[in-house]
């Protein structure tokens, strides 16, 4: 392996020296043990501090399958269902409207949804919930009902209409946010004490969590802001958000490249770690399968270019959904097989599962907009070169 180590350290290191990314740490696993680890870059552009496997970072909706495996441990257990309505647990999934557009006035016209919302629903993001960065709808409801933007981090935000009716279409929202509604009302305890009792504490995830403690402060890496000009501003290291209200089972843990590798792992080896079996072979086998049908994901279309450009992953290949991974149908441009899962966080974090060739890799910058022009291609080259190094 030490030519995949200097082939990856020297992409790595060079797109920092071209300014590609402020900062950057990746791994790459087996089922067994890292292949690859490596760190480059600044924690905060022009401050010093370099970044390192251990520097935490917002990984955004890479929250999603952490919180997709709390609700399936539940499942497991019977304490929730997956095709049961969702108004089972929590009452309010069963009264959401769906927005069919609006009047001359610009107020929303509303209608009772046709069919239940269901946990399955929400972990494949077929409810019909979206998110402001992807639909202008949900910017013009926000606005004409003086309802909070998500970035308030509000439980209020979770309060928005369907797109459509649930089960009928693919639209990426703030589902899993409700699936982690759904873990608290049923076990009593905070989503994140959940996770820690459940998932990192057998994981050995030391690092991650809603709320930065003091020392995961003292390692925490800025955010940085992409401009018009190509060039990167830091705006902190997340500290200038406002307390959330709820832990968000949708977008907002802090985490770092070597806790989520061990999450990737375990999911290699169909939930077991070696605290113990976080996940049934079946349940993982399960949640790696396409559960959305004949239904395909689509592009991403930004209605707010600050936080997100356009977002599609390998355009002309079909991806479907499981719970809650993107899959990729067709094998990738990048070496990946079909079947493998993944997904990404708005900071630009990025990680891939391909069970067929028992590989696994995660890789983390912190830089808005998603889909950042530079660093989402330093993610590729860098997934590429892992599979011609196999090859």
């Amino acid at each position: 392996m030490t030519g995949l180590k200097t082939s990856l350290d020297g992409l790595l290191r060079a797109g920092v020296d071209r300014g590609d990314v402020p900062g950057v740490s990746a791994m790459l696993t087996n089922g067994a043990e890292t292949l690859y680890q490596g760190a480059f870059g600044e924690r905060e552009l022009g401050g010093g501090t370099a970044m390192s496997l251990d520097t935490v970072v917002s990984i955004a909706s890479m929250t999603k399958a952490i919180t997709a495996t709390a609700a399936m441990q539940l499942v497991e257990k019977g304490e929730l269902e997956l095709d049961a309505p969702a108004s089972k647990v929590i009452p309010y999934l069963g009264e959401v409207p769906v927005l069919d557009g609006f009047d001359d006035g610009g107020q929303p016209i509303l209608r009772p949804a046709k069919t239940a919302i269901t946990l399955r629903h929400l972990l494949t993001h077929t409810a019909g919930f979206g998110y402001e960065m992807w639909n202008r709808e949900i910017l013009d409801y926000q606005a004409a009902t003086d309802s909070p933007s998500i970035r308030t981090r509000k439980l209020a935000t979770l309060k928005t209409p369907l797109l459509f009716d649930p089960g009928t279409e693919w639209n990426y929202g703030i589902s899993i946010d409700w699936a982690g509604q759904m873990v608290e009302a049923v076990t009593g305890q905070r989503l994140g004490d959940y996770m820690q009792a459940s998932i990192f504490a057998p994981l050995g995830m030391a690092s991650s969590s809603f709320k930065a403690s003091p020392d995961m402060a003292s390692r925490q890496a800025a955010i940085h802001l992409r401009g018009d000009d190509g060039a990167l501003r830091a705006t902190g290291g997340g500290a200038g958000l406002p307390e959330p209200e709820f832990d968000t089972g949708g977008g907002g843990l802090l985490s770092t490249v070597e806790d989520y590798t061990k999450f990737l792992r375990m999911i290699l080896n169909r939930g077991e770690c070696p605290g113990g079996q976080i996940l049934a072979a079946e349940t993982v086998a399960m949640m790696s399968a396409n559960q959305m049908g004949d239904t395909r994901v689509g592009p991403m279309m930004t209605a707010v270019p600050p936080l997100s450009n356009d977002a599609e992953f390998f355009p002309g290949v079909e991806k479907a959904w499981g719970l809650s991974f993107m899959i990729n149908l067709g094998p990738a441009p990048t070496g990946r097989s079909a079947g493998s899962l993944a997904w990404a966080g708005l900071t630009n974090t990025y990680y891939w599962i391909d069970p067929a060739k028992d590989i696994a890799g995660v890789y983390a910058t912190q830089i808005y907009p998603f889909c950042d022009t530079l660093s989402l291609p330093l993610f590729l080259a860098f997934e590429t070169a892992v599979y011609d190094s196999l090859s």
